[in-house]
């Protein structure tokens, strides 16, 4: 047998099911990151950076820093998952590892929702760790239901990764590729943006005029659209020369 099928990876070539595929390549992504720390360590300065920043900017104390809390959270969380979303794809380019995957089983698919799933994690960790650090700098007090914002950040996170990520890979080969990343994906995001602002905006302000559960539902829809058709298209995408 030759050597090139004996020193293949166990978990790629043992006929694992659709979902086992995704957690192997899943878990590669994520023993990567462990031992870099790159992704996550770029992201949490970037957004702590942006809402130290703006909590300078604005008193603290004012209603209307309420009213612009949510609009800061989910703008740092875009502009420091750009770097993140690029690297990713960045790391598969080296070594040819990318031309590597094209050649596993069970097709892009499964190499595009681990992608997604890794990142989705990397942002959620940035989060988790953002978000006493903003509460504090920004002196909010939520009049609102705030377990709604255990739906909607998610929601509004998985529509970040899952198009940042699509797009990222569409984009690998250009040479300014960290210029065209955020040139396609924030015209594509925008209304998983609006939709994101509003409702944490509405959260934190206790505003019952606003219909908070539409935005959440458009962020829901917004999520399966885009999810399902990026999955159908990235074997083009990964294919593509």
């Amino acid at each position: 047998m030759p050597a090139t099928t004996t020193n293949r990876s166990p978990e790629l070539n043992n006929g694992l099911s659709w979902p086992g595929l995704v957690w192997a390549h899943l878990r590669k992504d994520l023993r990567i990151e462990w031992r870099s720390r790159d992704a996550v360590n770029s992201m949490l300065f970037f957004a702590l950076l942006v809402v130290v920043l703006f909590s300078m900017a604005f008193d603290p104390t004012a209603a209307t820093s309420r009213e612009i809390a949510g609009g800061v959270l989910c703008v740092a969380t875009l502009f420091a998952s750009v770097s993140a979303l690029n690297q990713a794809w960045a790391r598969e380019i080296r070594h040819q590892v990318l031309d590597a995957l094209r050649m596993t089983q069970g097709g892009g698919a499964a190499i595009f929702l681990a992608k997604v799933l890794a990142n989705f994690l990397f942002v959620s960790v940035v989060q988790a760790v953002l978000g006493p650090v903003f509460f504090v700098f920004y002196n909010l007090h939520p009049l609102g239901d705030a377990r709604l914002l255990a739906l909607v950040i998610p929601l509004g996170t998985w529509a970040l990764v899952s198009n940042g990520t699509f797009f990222a890979a569409l984009s690998i080969r250009s040479r300014n590729r960290e210029l065209l990343l955020p040139l396609i994906l924030f015209p594509i995001f925008l209304p998983a943006l609006l939709a994101m602002v509003l409702s944490v905006k509405t959260i934190l302000t206790g505003d019952s005029s606003d219909p908070d559960l539409l935005w959440i539902k458009l962020l829901a829809g917004y999520d399966i659209i885009f999810t399902t058709v990026s999955l159908m298209l990235f074997d083009v995408v990964l294919q593509a020369e």
